[in-house]
This record gives structure tokens, C-alpha cells and sequence, in this order.
């Protein structure tokens, strides 16, 4: 099996590269290391079955060249992260939606099969009790650069699930909330190793807003299993998939079970969105899945707990002595190619 990885230097895509070169594939990945690093590939480097393709996915003929031969893809290349989108909201909306279709596109093309990573953002507001696949969107006012990643996202699954039902593209979808581990950067306004961080340097932890805002985090070594099985399952065609934790947590109690686990000195801070961000900055008040779906398809259960997650978090920081900066020199790879 060859199978393609778009964003497979970045957090959640090198650990899934790994996981597939146990499996056996060979692995190319298709990376402009804007936000993921070639460091996250180190355990893999010198693998004779991983390629790597230094390029955008804005580039149509990059993605084609990368995609040569390739069995299936797992489209993870997007803009992330909250304090990113909301700064450089045109760039996140290019990639995300122009850079998904190139990806679809050569995907036909090669009689790729897809599996499309999206997130949990697409629900935008809704703070139902568990948010299933069929649950509605409920977005703010689009001039707010907060919402274009959860509408760019959407645009992406409406994208690929009109491939799949007019092209016939094999493609499924995954809604991933708040997948944490470690090589998760902070530098994007990820919560969790941006906390950790913070309590490793015995520095005030500053969690946003009143602090009562819930979220579920995913374990990433529960998640990425699940991703190689859903994309193989002839069921998930055209179809979307929550995987999220099963501990909701509010953002002040993640916080104090940060200091407590890690048996940091440092004390919480309380800080108005309005400093954080731009004025009018929304967040979720809450945001619970359902993974039934997932569970029933492949038998997915979050099975690692946050502590736990919190120590190898701490752990990867302070081997990478990513505790001042997440600046990253580049890595060698086993196999490099540049393609503008």
C-alpha cells in the first residue's frame, strides 16, 4: 500500500505517518513546513519506505507529483489553530478550501481514495448535550475572521462529499475534537501544550474568559488507529465521523489538573478575550461529541487518560526543549523532494 500524507510533518499527521510505516505502507509526505516541522518525522527519518514532498497544496502540480502511485490519502494540510486563522484569516481561507480541492481533484485523478480530516469547529456554536454527525451548524457573523475556519472546513465537506456522490470519489470524513499529545505545538493557541508549558516554567497558567468553557480532549494515540481503520472501511464512504475524548472538562479545571499533575508552583490566571484577541471574539461554550458513529464503524473508545496525556505533553516539551520557543530547525528525512 502507498499512501499519501498531506501535513504529515505536523502534529497529528506525523504521528499517523508512524503509525502507517509500522503497518507497512510506503508513506510520502506532502508538507510546505509552515506550521509542522521535518523534526516531528525524526523516529521515522531514516525509514526506506518514507518520502518526503517539501511543497504547498496550492500548487496543483505538487499535489499531482506527490499523489504518483499512491493507493489512498489522508488529507490533513490545512491552516489550524485559533490565534492563526483569526490573524491571517485569507491565507487560512485559501489553503483550507482552494487547497482541499486540488487535493480531491488529483485524488480522482490517481483513483485515490480520501480520507478528509476536518474538526470539530464545523459545529460552530452549538452547545448540545453531545454533537452528533447530523447535528446543525450554528456559526456567527461571517465578517468575523473567528468563524472562516469553521466555514472554510464545511466548505471542504461539502466539497468532498459532492466528489463522492457526482465524481465517485471514495472519500470519508473525520471530525477531530481537540486531539492533544505530544509534538503538539502551542504556538497556534493550542490550550493544552501552551498550559503545559506554562506550568513547566512556573509561569501563571492563563486560561481565557471566565474559564468555565468545557471542551473533551482526544488523546492522539487513541485517534490516529482510528483514522487508518475508518479510511479502509468501505462503509465510511461519504460519510462523516466524530472522534473526541470522553471527559468533559472546563478549560479552568484542565488548568488546575495541569498544576496539580505536574506538580507545578504556578498559579492561574484569569485573562478577558478582549486582551487575547480581537474585540468581538467568540468562543464555544461547550463542545461534547457523540462518538457512537465511530465506535460502531470501527470500535473507537478514548482509552487514555488526560493525566497521562499531560505527562508525555510535559515530557515531549522538555526533550525538545521547546520551552522558551517552538522554533524548529529543519530535520534530514530519509528521502527529500522539492517541487515548487
Amino acid at each position: 500500500m502507498k499512501t499519501l500524507v498531506t501535513g504529515g510533518a505536523g502534529f497529528v499527521g506525523s504521528h499517523l505517518v508512524d503509525h502507517l510505516l509500522r503497518l507497512g505502507d510506503e508513506v510520502v509526505v506532502l508538507d510546505d513546513l509552515s506550521t509542522g516541522s521535518a523534526r516531528n518525522l525524526a523516529a521515522a527519518a531514516e525509514n526506506p519506505r518514507l518520502e518526503m514532498v517539501h511543497g504547498s497544496i496550492l500548487n496543483t502540480q505538487t499535489v499531482r507529483t506527490a499523489m504518483q502511485s499512491c493507493d489512498r490519502v489522508f488529507h490533513l494540510a490545512a491552516a489550524v489553530g485559533v490565534k492563526l486563522i483569526v490573524e491571517q484569516p485569507l491565507r487560512g481561507l485559501r489553503i483550507n478550501i482552494h487547497g482541499t480541492e486540488n487535493v480531491l481533484t488529483a485524488a480522482i485523478e490517481a483513483r485515490a481514495s480520501v480520507l478528509m480530516l476536518s474538526t470539530s469547529e464545523v459545529y460552530g456554536k452549538n452547545t448540545a448535550d453531545k454533537l452528533r454527525e447530523d447535528s446543525d451548524r450554528i456559526l456567527g457573523d461571517p465578517l468575523l475572521s473567528r468563524w472562516t475556519y469553521a466555514g472554510a472546513k464545511g466548505i471542504d465537506e461539502a466539497f468532498a462529499k459532492a466528489y463522492c456522490d457526482e465524481e465517485g470519489l471514495d472519500v470519508a470524513i473525520v471530525r477531530l475534537f481537540n486531539t492533544v499529545g505530544p509534538r503538539q505545538t502551542g504556538r497556534y493557541g493550542m490550550v493544552l501544550p501552551n498550559l503545559v508549558g506554562q506550568a513547566l516554567r512556573g509561569e501563571p497558567l492563563t486560561v481565557f474568559g471566565d474559564g468555565l468553557q468545557t471542551r473533551c480532549f482526544s488523546a492522539v494515540e487513541d485517534v490516529v488507529p482510528a483514522l487508518e481503520l475508518i479510511e479502509r472501511d468501505p462503509r465510511a464512504l461519504g460519510e462523516a465521523y466524530n472522534l473526541g475524548g470522553a471527559r468533559e472538562i472546563s478549560i479552568l479545571e484542565l488548568a488546575s489538573e495541569i498544576i496539580t499533575t505536574l506538580n507545578s508552583p504556578s498559579a492561574v490566571e484569569m485573562v478577558p478575550y478582549a486582551q487575547a484577541y480581537a474585540a468581538g471574539f467568540e468562543d464555544m461554550r461547550r463542545r461534547v461529541p457523540d462518538n457512537t458513529k465511530a465506535h460502531d464503524l470501527v470500535g473507537y473508545e478514548p482509552r487514555t487518560s488526560l493525566s497521562t496525556t499531560i505527562v508525555r505533553v510535559a515530557d515531549d516539551l522538555l526533550a525538545r526543549e521547546r520551552l522558551g520557543s517552538d522554533a524548529m530547525p529543519l530535520a534530514r528525512t530519509g528521502a527529500v523532494r522539492g517541487v515548487n
